[in-house]
């Protein structure tokens, strides 16, 4: 397992991140040059297999802790991930997860919806206080959302959501993301 002080967030991805939606995707993914993947969703009975088998490839392993089928979320879930399933991070919307994550001193990125001003203003208060290693914003193809985001926090960002293109990759880059996640194989 990786732990979040023994990286940097230049060293810690590669500009694009594999985002896993299905079996197909993680076949695909397996074969290509990235360090990490992102598994959005899962059930909770192949957890461990797949991230093995990712590990065994080489690959370090995020999991959308939401998006994990069978799973609660609450201080023994994360233990479960951590000790049993061995992810390398979590991603999550729920705040008690990036905290229980940050707890437990393994990665923890909290996913953020740019939805509209009053919920942007919450969450960059929210992020201030629990101060995740890192944002996911969403979309991510919102430039002066991201500014603003990285001003207010000083937290890295990640965009994700609605990057179809690599001129959207490219976007993201300039307008302060470290990298992107993508489910567009084309991207990979």
């Amino acid at each position: 397992m990786i732990h979040k002080s023994e990286i940097g967030c230049e060293r810690l991805f590669n500009r694009v991140i594999p985002a896993i939606r299905n079996m197909k995707d993680f076949e695909y993914a397996l074969n290509k040059d990235h360090e990490y993947i992102i598994f959005l969703e899962t059930r909770l009975s192949q957890a461990e297999s797949v991230v093995k088998y990712a590990k065994k490839n080489g690959k370090k392993v995020f999991m959308h802790a939401d998006l994990i089928q069978g799973l609660k979320m609450d201080e023994y879930g994360i233990e479960y991930l951590i000790n049993n399933v061995k992810v390398d991070g979590i991603i999550s919307t729920r705040v008690n997860v990036i905290t229980l994550a940050k707890k437990h001193n393994i990665i923890a990125i909290q996913r953020l919806f740019a939805l509209d001003s009053h919920v942007l203003e919450n969450n960059v208060k929210v992020c201030r206080k629990i101060q995740p290693d890192y944002i996911e914003v969403l979309p991510g193809i919102i430039p002066g959302i991201m500014e603003e985001i990285h001003e207010k926090t000083g937290i890295p960002l990640i965009a994700g959501g609605l990057i179809r293109t690599k001129e959207d990759v490219e976007k993201s880059i300039e307008n302060g993301a470290i990298a992107v996640t993508t489910s567009n194989r084309e991207l990979w």
